[in-house]
């Protein structure tokens, strides 16, 4: 059912975000050098490690590590990564990684294949065995605010109610905390 509903979710986005895509990918390119889309490896479900699109926020050479590891993370940004940021704009590209099965709509975020701190925390907890989402409950109770344990104990929090409801109630309150831009640091 989740498979389903993320499927056809990730089909009227896509009516209504091709343009808007499109339109991102350009001002990416235009406005700093490189790609406009970065990929990342991440960690999927069962810890399998896979590439994870976004639009390019950050400057090309940026080291890759978590934003809150870096120095002055916003000397590595692009001149539009901070709209594009504080605007989730950056994460639509993951609807390839929904459709192609990598990821979910709502799921804990996939962490950086190197955040073993995290990796560690989620396989004590079970949380490994969810696919990793767009979105997730620990997002829309903090973002990027919270300290590691706290967005666990949040992901396995999900893990123990995840339901076709649940996670519809957690889009909704992404679309407010987006509309808001509640929780965004950088």
């Amino acid at each position: 059912m989740k498979r389903v509903f993320d499927l056809i979710m990730v089909a009227g986005i896509l009516l209504i975000f091709a343009l808007p895509l499109l339109l991102i990918a350009v001002v990416v390119r235009l406005t700093s050098p490189g790609p406009a889309l970065y990929w990342s490896n991440r960690v999927g479900r069962h810890n399998r490690i896979f590439r994870m699109p976004k639009f390019r926020t950050m400057r090309v050479g940026t080291p890759v590590v978590a934003t809150h590891l870096l120095t002055n993370p916003v000397a590595h940004l692009t001149p539009v990564g901070p709209f594009l940021r504080k605007s989730s704009l950056d994460e639509l590209p993951q609807l390839w990684s929904i459709l192609i099965g990598d990821m979910s709509f709502v799921g804990p975020r996939p962490a950086l294949f190197n955040q073993e701190d995290l990796i560690v925390m989620r396989v004590q907890e079970g949380v490994h065995d969810l696919l990793p989402g767009l979105t997730g409950w620990a997002q829309v109770n903090g973002r990027d605010e919270l300290p590691i344990p706290d967005k666990v104990a949040l992901d396995a929090e999900y893990l123990r109610r995840q339901s076709l409801w649940f996670d519809i109630r957690i889009l909704w309150m992404t679309a407010v905390k987006v509309w808001r831009r509640d929780g965004v640091s950088h």
